[in-house]
């Protein structure tokens, strides 16, 4: 599946119908944050099964405040709507791939 761009209402109809989504928080500025873009688009591709997208907290910030990001980049992992996981900064792929190993 491609990678998504979320915005409020996308990623309010993404959460109530999938059971398992990973969502990049993240910022255009945010140095780490370009890092990690290329990990989360591979890991788009390489898991077809779950929903795997960005939200961009300066366009979405009513998301960013709901979830409580204070730092970027902050991937939340959520299962059946409920956050299940967050990992806060750049981290190796693998570290991703095993929480949504864990999670199918």
């Amino acid at each position: 599946m491609a990678l998504i761009h979320f915005n409020e209402s996308t990623f309010d109809e993404a959460l109530n119908s999938k059971e398992l989504m990973m969502v990049d928080f993240w910022a255009t500025w945010c140095g780490p944050c370009k890092m990690l873009g290329p990990v989360i688009e591979q890991l788009a591709e390489e898991y077809e099964d779950i929903t795997i997208g960005k939200v961009d907290v300066d366009e979405c910030p009513a998301l960013a405040q709901r979830y409580g990001i204070m730092s970027v980049p902050t991937v939340l992992f959520f299962k059946n709507g409920e956050e299940i996981e967050r990992k806060i900064g750049a981290m190796p792929p693998m570290v991703y791939s095993d929480i949504l190993d864990e999670n199918k």
